[in-house]
């Protein structure tokens, strides 16, 4: 009886073993060797290098290159039973296991480095209990199929090492700027102990943290019986110093953001490949800088923690493009990831429709307290303006004026016109849109501005250039255009002239440059976001200030940070550009260049300086236009509309 139960137990406990392997590896694809990719090479506008990537695997070294001594070290501190073991570590599995049911949740791996190659080929970072389980079968698997020395090579040439770098190559570049093969034993320390936590120990932001990390090691290395106490002493006793090389953390948001649109333009690549963008290296260094001091200073006393700035060009290059603070702290690229409401940044494309529907900037509209069904809508501070025009509605930021604009067009037109304009996010059909309550992103309300300051012109946000291989031979080049025309000339200088006059006597006061400039602010409920968009003859750029967790700042609105950081960077950005005039309809009068007064009030008689303004707002200077009726048609933009691939150079 008693074999009869242990053969079927026996078989019994098999097929349970035999289903759970299925089931932890039916969603797997079976271990094979990584597949290796280029670098991509990312190149200013000058062709100057902004940054390197290179895929996993990409800086590959052979395990008899690499000394001696970084190989001890990764295994003293990261696996020390790793020549004897079969894969998975009982005794450190065990280790782990208790710690993790003492404390409730899943807070250590007890990985061996063959479970930690394949949790790097093969599975997501996420600590479940079936990740774990997944993780030690492919552990096995990998074990019976590679040599230790193998399976070494590829980990030391996969592992994450902080920093941007994948492989002790690429961090020994980073960090020495000498290839892996040179490291020094202290150098070799250091760089193993980046392997627990490469962002907590980067010697460049934490030096302190980073010199203990590397005695740890050394001390394992000692335990190990893989160094002496006499040669441990002498690394202690002069701790290794990464080398000095400025960092282009400012850079980052941009080149991660076309390394994703090469990845989208070019598809999969062999080789190594040079991408020309649009980035030009001082705006983007003038935008960084100016965001970071702003947030820095006013920012943090006004509890604004985040930021984005974006600048194009006026067919759509991007020049600039910083998606946050820091981003050594946060890679996270709230210029093109995060959507928010633009307050009243989102006002000027329900004021072009109104344009291109028979209204005239001069028009008078009330603003007082209004009704849409049961929503009330108030003005920043429930003060109103009375009778207004168009130009000091939009001008002073009056809500209620705007809303009765919408509502009196048809909000369906405002929609749109930000459509048509270059907003691709889905805008809800509600009395609030004129209010900017639908949500944006920094990148796509810039575009959406551009055409304002060009002239009519639709454009295609873009940042490649072109991408080169290796040997300088064109594989893609952008071949230029975009939408086309999306507005009249003359509603595009008529728009211009009223965010001129925001700038002039109204909300925007606070962003003015030393040239013709115009521009609208945005603030939303509880100051929770706070924008200023604003456009030159040259340029496009939009800000924004926030909170990723979206708690209210104090007292920032469009007007203040927003403006000043706009302000500086468009500063920067023209510096060494003649002042040119924003677009103006061919016979129109353009008086709005000079800083004036406002009128005293809004039926001020003609003949004087606001008369001609008035005038040259009405088309009147150059014959009545009241709308041009052109509708135009919305071009859906996607990464690879705007280029062609090239068969030769």
């Amino acid at each position: 009886m008693f074999r009869w139960i242990l053969k079927w137990g026996g078989l019994a406990g098999v097929g349970a073993l035999a289903v759970l392997l299925v089931l932890l590896l039916h969603d797997l694809p079976a271990p094979k060797e990584p597949i290796t990719g280029g670098t991509v090479a990312v190149l200013d506008r000058d062709g100057g290098e902004l940054a390197v990537y290179g895929a996993p695997g990409s800086r590959a070294v052979p395990l008899e290159r690499l000394p001696e001594h970084l190989i001890d070290a990764v295994i003293a501190i990261e696996d020390r039973r790793f020549h004897s073991h079969f894969g998975l570590d009982p005794l450190g599995i065990a280790r782990a296991l208790w710690t993790n049911v003492t404390s409730g949740r899943v807070v250590q791996g007890g990985s061996t480095i063959t479970q930690q190659l394949a949790k790097n080929l093969y599975l997501e970072s996420d600590r479940t209990l079936k990740r774990k389980a997944q993780e030690a079968v492919l552990a096995l698997l990998l074990e019976a199929r590679f040599s230790k020395d193998r399976i070494l090579e590829l980990y030391l040439n996969r592992v994450y090492l902080g920093a941007g770098t994948y492989g002790v190559e690429a961090a020994a570049q980073r960090y020495f700027a000498k290839p892996a093969a040179r490291l020094t034993l202290r150098e070799s320390a250091l760089i193993a102990g980046l392997l627990k936590a490469p962002s907590r120990y980067d010697p460049t932001r934490n030096p302190s943290g980073s010199a203990e990390r590397m005695r740890l090691v050394v001390e394992s290395m000692v335990d190990a019986g893989r160094l002496s106490e006499e040669e441990a002493k002498a690394v202690l006793q002069s701790p290794p110093v990464p080398v000095a090389r400025p960092r282009q953390d400012n850079l980052q948001y941009a080149t991660d953001w076309a390394r994703e649109q090469v990845a989208l333009l070019a598809g999969d690549w062999s080789g190594d490949i040079k991408v020309w963008t649009t980035i030009d290296r001082r705006i983007q260094s003038a935008a960084a800088d100016a965001l970071a001091r702003h947030l820095g200073g006013e920012g943090q006393k006004r509890k604004a923690g985040q930021g984005a700035v974006v600048v194009l060009d006026q067919d759509g290059a991007v020049r600039a493009m910083v998606g946050g603070k820091d981003y050594g702290r946060s890679q996270y690229n709230r210029a093109v990831r995060a959507r928010r409401q633009p307050g009243s940044a989102f006002k000027p494309f329900v004021y072009l429709a109104a344009l291109e529907n028979g209204w005239s900037p001069n028009d008078v509209i009330e603003d007082s307290p209004v009704a849409v069904g049961d929503w009330r809508p108030q003005n920043y501070g429930d003060r109103y303006l009375g009778r207004v025009t168009l130009t000091e509605a939009l001008a002073r930021s009056a809500n209620t004026a705007s809303v009765r604009l919408s509502e009196s067009i048809g909000r369906d037109k405002g929609i749109e016109m930000a459509h048509r304009l270059g907003i691709n996010s889905d805008i809800p059909d509600h009395p609030s849109v004129v209010l900017g309550t639908a949500e944006v992103n920094v990148l796509e309300l810039a575009a959406a501005y551009a055409p304002i300051g060009n002239g009519g012109q639709g454009v295609l946000p873009h940042i490649v250039l072109r991408i080169e291989d290796e040997n300088g031979q064109v594989l893609m080049r952008r071949r230029g255009g975009g939408p086309g025309r999306v507005l009249a000339a003359r509603d595009a200088a008529r728009m211009a002239a009223m965010l001129q006059a925001v700038m002039t006597y109204g909300s925007g006061q606070g962003a003015r440059i030393d040239r013709p400039a115009g521009g609208k602010t945005g603030t939303t409920q509880d100051n929770r976001d706070a924008w200023f968009v604003g456009i030159t003859a040259d340029m496009t750029a939009a800000v924004w200030v926030g909170n990723d967790n979206n708690a209210p700042m104090q007292s920032v609105t469009g007007s203040g940070l927003p403006a000043r950081i706009w302000r500086d960077v468009m500063l920067a950005a023209h510096r060494g550009m003649p002042a040119r005039p924003l677009p103006e309809a061919p016979g129109v009068l353009a008086t709005l260049r000079d800083t004036v007064d406002p009128p005293a009030r809004a039926d001020d008689e003609a003949g004087g300086l606001w008369g001609r303004i008035r005038d040259f707002l009405d088309g009147r200077a150059g014959g009545r236009e009241r709308g041009s009726g052109n509708t135009g048609n919305r071009e859906e933009s996607y990464p690879g509309a705007d280029y062609e691939v090239q068969s030769s150079p």
